[in-house]
């Protein structure tokens, strides 16, 4: 997160956690003439089992920080304001957010680059004091520093969620590949017969 979207996320949690709501994150997205600011909102850690972020909380988390911006004045110019639910590519912006997602798949654009990377995706192993430790194919653990990283997101399972083709299984050894194609059995007037 950038400062920018850090000190506006001080600014408007407590305004959100009195809705009954958690502000995960913020992101701040300058722009000539115009820029954009996104709140991701989710419901309290004691409602996650039986209700989920819906419109109507959007929509009231947005009146609420739209006059409280109004007052406070944090951004100079123009802005749109979009407030969102976590959604399936639920984004991580703090330690507490990559260690309730331990074993999950996540993909991190960094700040500044490590070992030669400035993106990567891999398992969320733990959490280490201020670092995310990762399983990245072909490095092994990968080992991030919190303030390094700019922006993350969890990488869903579209196979398991129904919303990709399943994996083609490979053939057993000793097995044809493909079905045999079974010809019609023709009536006995209709077979050629041998004379």
């Amino acid at each position: 997160m950038s400062e920018k979207a850090k000190q506006i996320s001080a600014l408007l949690a407590p305004t959100v956690q009195s809705l009954g709501l958690e502000l995960l994150g913020v992101e701040y997205l300058p722009a000539p003439g115009s820029a954009t600011l996104r709140l991701y909102i989710d419901v309290a850690e004691a409602e996650r089992e039986t209700r989920v972020v819906d419109i109507d909380d959007c929509e009231k988390v947005s009146r609420e920080v739209s006059a409280q911006l109004d007052v406070e004045d944090p951004i100079s110019g123009n802005y749109t304001l979009e407030v969102s639910s976590p959604g399936i590519e639920r984004p991580l912006f703090a330690l507490e957010h990559f260690a309730r997602f331990a074993g999950e798949t996540a993909k991190a654009v960094l700040k500044l680059p490590q070992d030669g990377r400035r993106r990567l995706q891999g398992e969320i192993l733990r959490v280490d004091g201020d670092n995310v430790v990762f399983a990245v194919e072909g490095a092994g653990e990968f080992s991030v520093a919190i303030d390094n990283i700019e922006k993350a997101k969890l990488v869903p399972d579209w196979v398991a969620l129904g919303l990709a083709p399943q994996p083609k299984k490979k053939p057993s050894a000793g097995k044809p590949a493909g079905k045999a194609k079974k010809t019609p059995k023709q009536p006995a007037a209709k077979q050629p017969r041998a004379e």
